[in-house]
């Protein structure tokens, strides 16, 4: 070999050598799930027994899910926020409502809805059913007229069919209504992510970043993510001020409807399932990406009057932070096309 070639060589080895050892780096695989691990997947979707989904229930509830004729000026449907193609939320800060006037509060998403045990963010809906008449029934937000709402569908021949066919003997309601919708939302479930996928054997679906972020997410000393977070859903359907500074009046949260001091500017803790889907985040859109919610539990949040007690500092590297985003990533489902129903005329 020439001098000339011999610095060259010896460069480009060194050049493949770092080059193999970052790839390796980067798609390094996690070690394999333990027997704890498993305590994260996802049981079946519960149901009521008075409102089991059904074939025809779902169809009936999807269609009035999409459905304007459902709001007041017959513009607005449960689908105009809660959009499928934006993580079934609306990519806004905040909410906007009838008469397109901003509301103070995200629009939160309906992935995986079905298990939680208590809805909007302040809690004041008990069931999925109860739920789906809210916004309806909100002046500010769909603004809906009930008995303009229920002519209009029993005038409808297909809707009657198909109430008749879902709900047997029960009509077209303001009940059936509420069923019918809440049976469809118990449709629109996450739970095929890489996380999940991992814990169900596949060895090649979660890499090693992400199990690190993962280790960060659970361990008390560090994240602690799971004092709120907890359970196969990510969430543990509590209240919490995470010290949220706000420019304006402050919102109570929580405290509107259960007057306890600590419930004073506590929000109930989202579903981290399909997070990566549903920027910006908080309950006021104030955090435009995940790395941004990062941030705000390093610092210990911001607003510190009247901090939940699980909200500390907490003490990360830069490169746990950044594993702690790509385990977040890593609890994105598989995206499943929807197909906007015809609706009945």
């Amino acid at each position: 070999m020439s001098r000339t070639l011999a610095p060259v060589t010896a460069l480009a080895s060194v050049l493949c050598a770092f080059a193999a050892a970052s790839w390796s780096a980067e798609t390094a695989y996690a070690p394999a799930p333990t027997r704890a691990d498993h305590a994260w997947r996802l049981p079946s979707v519960p149901m009521p027994a008075d409102n089991v989904s059904t074939p025809v229930r779902v169809e009936l509830g999807k269609s009035l899910f999409f459905d304007p004729r459902m709001s007041g000026n017959g513009a607005m449907s449960c689908a105009s926020c809660h959009n499928p193609s934006l993580g079934w939320s609306d990519g806004l800060k905040t909410a906007v409502g009838w008469g397109g006037q901003v509301l103070g509060r995200a629009t939160p998403t309906v992935v995986n809805t079905a298990f939680n045990t208590q809805f909007m963010w302040d809690g004041r809906k008990k069931s999925l059913e109860d739920q789906a008449l809210g916004p309806m029934k909100t002046p500010q937000e769909m603004n809906t007229d009930f008995a303009v709402s229920l002519a209009r569908l029993r005038g409808v021949p297909a809707y009657v069919a198909l109430f008749d066919k879902a709900y047997p003997g029960e009509g077209v309601t303001e009940e059936t209504i509420a069923k019918a919708i809440a049976a469809f939302e118990r449709t629109v479930v996450s739970n095929d992510s890489a996380f999940d996928r991992w814990l169900a054997g596949d060895k090649k679906a979660f890499t090693l970043s992400q199990w690190r972020g993962y280790k960060v997410f659970t361990d008390s000393a560090k994240g602690n993510c799971v004092a709120c977070h907890s359970g196969s859903n990510f969430t543990d359907n509590g209240f919490h001020n995470i010290g949220i500074k706000t420019g304006g009046e402050p919102d109570p949260g929580r405290f509107n409807i259960r007057k306890v001091a600590s419930m004073q500017g506590a929000f109930k803790t989202p579903s981290l399932r399909d997070i990566e889907l549903t920027a910006p985040y908080f309950h006021d859109g104030s955090a435009a990406t995940l790395r941004d919610v990062v941030e705000h539990y390093v610092r210990g949040g911001d607003d510190r009057s009247n901090l939940s007690g699980s909200m500390k500092p907490l003490s990360l590297s830069e490169q746990e932070k950044t594993d702690l985003v790509a385990f977040m990533k890593s609890l994105t489902g598989n995206r499943k096309p929807v197909a906007v129903p015809q609706l009945p005329q």
